[in-house]
Parts: structure tokens; C-alpha cells; sequence
């Protein structure tokens, strides 16, 4: 086994440490070279892409200083979004449960960049911390989560999934008018028909029948279409209504 292999092994080790844990005492050049890189705030896309060449070439040698950046509030917030996902990267799914700690922190943008990189990392196994973060209190985190849900086809939660309907923070509030669905609403009617959840279908065939839901309409039809495995027919709302609604009787008539 290669010695730098062996090492990423035993740093990874060292990940079931806490996050708010002490980092290791290390005199490596590398380490303290890449800490005093993401000590800076770099301003554009360029810098940071830069920085991003510059630990990939480390290899397994940046581990130490990408979990230090990561743990260390005095570190910019970009950098800490790229240590976090350059350290999933590196290391692979051995990092998991290190990052994954940080779908827990305080700062919104290290919950994302966790999201980002166990989805990178395609991991199935935090089915409870998607779920969770379901209902976080961003909006972006709760999308990404979604997201992990939909991409990595986590059946088991779906019923989750589908509560995020009746969550008003997914709705907007303008003045003087009704709740507004946001965006959110249609990626988790898509992710319901993705996720193929039967008891949505009863839900939806309802649904869709109804013209104040026009807005989501098309993701409905996905979905309903997914779920049964059934193509509406038609060119238009009201032929496709047409068709769901002898669905809706079949299944009322069985």
C-alpha cells in the first residue's frame, strides 16, 4: 500500500473525533502551507479554482488542513465550502461521517456544502439527515436535501417528502394575496412521481383536477404518470383532466 494511501487512511480515522474537537498537533509543511491559502479571501471565481488545483495536488497531504478549515470559524465561508467538498474528494466515502457532521452546524452554507458533497459522494446511508433537513430553516438547504432525496432515489422518504406541502415556509406571502407555492413545490411533486409514492396518487388525482393548481400542473401530470404508470392523453389541461379523472373512477370503481 502506498504510504500516501495508508495515510488518508489513518486521517480518516481521526474523523470520529468531535467537530468542535481539538485538530491534531502537526508540524507538516503542506498543512500549514494550505492553511495560510484558505486563511485568504479570494476574490473571484479564478482565485478560488486556484486554490482548488492546488489541494487536489496535494493529494491525501491536504487532509489535515482541509478538516482544520472546516472545523475553524475564522476561515472566509467559500473556503470552508470548498474544503468541505474537496475533503469527500480526496478521501471518499471514509470522510462521510466526518462530513456529514456538518449538516448539524450553525452557518446554513456548511449544512449545504455537506449535502453537496455526501451527494457527490452518493451516499444512501444518511436517509434520516436528508429527511431532516427537510425542514431546515433555509430554503437553499432544504432544496438541496430534496435534492439528495430525488437523485439518490431514497423511497423510505418520501412520506417526508410529501409533508413538505404543508409546510407554509415553501409558500411565499405577498401583500394582500394568498400563499404563493414557491419553486420548492414543484420539485417535490416532481421527486413524489420520481419516489413512484402510491399514497400521493389519490392526493394528486384530486388535485389536478383543480385549476388554482395550473401553476404545477405539469409536474402533477409527471407524477400521477410515474406513480401509475399511465401516459395521460391529450394536448391540453382539460383533455389530460378528462383522463385522470376516469383514473380517479377506476380506482374508486377497484
Amino acid at each position: 500500500m502506498k504510504l500516501n494511501v495508508l495515510k488518508s487512511i489513518i486521517l480518516c480515522s481521526s474523523l470520529l473525533f468531535s467537530v468542535n474537537g481539538r485538530s491534531a498537533i502537526s508540524s507538516n509543511p503542506i498543512k500549514t502551507e494550505l492553511l495560510q491559502q484558505y486563511s485568504k479571501n479570494y476574490k473571484n471565481k479564478k482565485e478560488l479554482e486556484k486554490l482548488r488545483s492546488v489541494t487536489l495536488n496535494y493529494g491525501s497531504d491536504s487532509v489535515e488542513a482541509l478538516m482544520e478549515v472546516m472545523k475553524n470559524g475564522k476561515y472566509p465561508e467559500k473556503n470552508r465550502w470548498i474544503a468541505t467538498y474537496l475533503l469527500g474528494q480526496i478521501v471518499g466515502k471514509k470522510a462521510s461521517p466526518f462530513i456529514s457532521k456538518f449538516s448539524k452546524h450553525p452557518n446554513w452554507v456548511l449544512r449545504l456544502a455537506s449535502l453537496k458533497s455526501l451527494l457527490q459522494l452518493k451516499e444512501e446511508r444518511y436517509i434520516a439527515t436528508y429527511a431532516s433537513l427537510l425542514k431546515d430553516d433555509s430554503l437553499i438547504v432544504r432544496a438541496q436535501a430534496l435534492e439528495n432525496i430525488r437523485v439518490l432515489k431514497l423511497s423510505k422518504a418520501a412520506p417526508e417528502v410529501w409533508s413538505m406541502l404543508y409546510d407554509k415556509r415553501n409558500y411565499s406571502e405577498p401583500k394582500k394575496s394568498k400563499l404563493k407555492r414557491t419553486h420548492i413545490v414543484k420539485d417535490v411533486i416532481k421527486t413524489i412521481g420520481d419516489l413512484e409514492f402510491e399514497p400521493a396518487k389519490a392526493p394528486l388525482l384530486a388535485m389536478i383536477q383543480k385549476e388554482r393548481y395550473n401553476d404545477i400542473f405539469v409536474e402533477m401530470d409527471d407524477a400521477l404518470s410515474k406513480i401509475t404508470k399511465k401516459k395521460s392523453i391529450g394536448s391540453d389541461y382539460k383533455e389530460k383532466r378528462r383522463f385522470w379523472q376516469r383514473q380517479k373512477l377506476d380506482t374508486l370503481i377497484d
